[in-house]
């Protein structure tokens, strides 16, 4: 590749090597630090949308913190998110304690993720809602790197292993 096709700005179509930190009420929830920077071709939605809105028009070395509320990261707190499951249908093989996540499927067959919230004498209670619904979350960002998705990359939707 030439230098002059290389890209030089975060646009839809670019993959970008992402270094990032992502803090929840002051916890680092997740990070790259130790690790290669995420890759991912930006428009494509692999990462959350209003994340990457926030990295259009940067460039490699740039650096930004971001802050999105609940309704912008990952949603709201939903009431109806919530099942209790009867204790005698509850799956023996999983430890019934609250905190645990388990991994559910549907009638239709989609697995879905939960967190067991609390136990009675009836019913597991499940929390389907994401483990980072209503929370404010900060990222910390830095662009690494900045180059054209392949044409390959493009037709699948996603970053191939360089």
């Amino acid at each position: 590749m030439t230098e002059k096709n290389t890209p030089t700005l975060v646009k839809d179509g670019v993959v970008v090597s992402l270094d990032y930190t992502l803090t929840v009420d002051d916890q680092v929830v997740d990070t790259s630090d130790g690790r290669d920077p995420l890759q991912f071709i930006q428009g494509q939605g692999y990462i959350l949308e209003s994340l990457e809105r926030e990295l259009y028009g940067m460039t490699s070395g740039d650096a930004k913190d971001v802050v999105l509320s609940p309704a912008d990261g990952y949603g709201e707190l939903e009431e109806d998110a919530f099942m209790d499951v009867p204790l005698d249908e509850f799956p023996a093989d999983i430890p019934q304690k609250a905190g645990i996540d388990v991994q559910m499927r549907t009638e239709e067959g989609e697995v879905v993720s939960a967190r067991i919230v609390s136990i009675d004498n009836t019913a597991v209670r499940l929390d389907l809602n994401h483990p980072l619904a209503g929370k404010e979350v900060h990222f910390a960002v830095k662009i690494s790197e900045i180059r054209q998705a392949t044409q390959e990359e493009l037709e699948h939707g996603h970053v191939h292993g360089h």
